[in-house]
């Protein structure tokens, strides 16, 4: 998902604005916040119960895109849940 929505508003992997028309930044806080360093960062909380699926995210090509208090997932561990962030 966050692959195409990047790549229709001319966002980088790292967050970065390298699209060539103003069109593109158009209604882009709608999925983005541009943070004060001129980065755009997904306005999304990814939320998972298996923490390794959030690992898959951090390391696959836009993992740079995600700030690292956006990931919330939890371990069930005997019965009981420990939350993590």
């Amino acid at each position: 998902f966050w692959e195409v929505i990047s790549d229709e508003h001319g966002i980088d992997p790292a967050g970065g604005y390298v699209g060539d028309s103003a069109l593109q930044l158009e209604r882009i806080n709608v999925y983005y916040n541009e943070s004060s360093s001129q980065k755009y960062v997904p306005r999304a909380a990814l939320v998972d119960l298996e923490p390794g699926t959030m690992d898959s995210v951090r390391s696959g090509p836009f993992g740079q895109l995600f700030r690292p208090d956006n990931f919330i997932f939890a371990h069930l561990h005997r019965g009981t849940e420990e939350k993590q962030e």
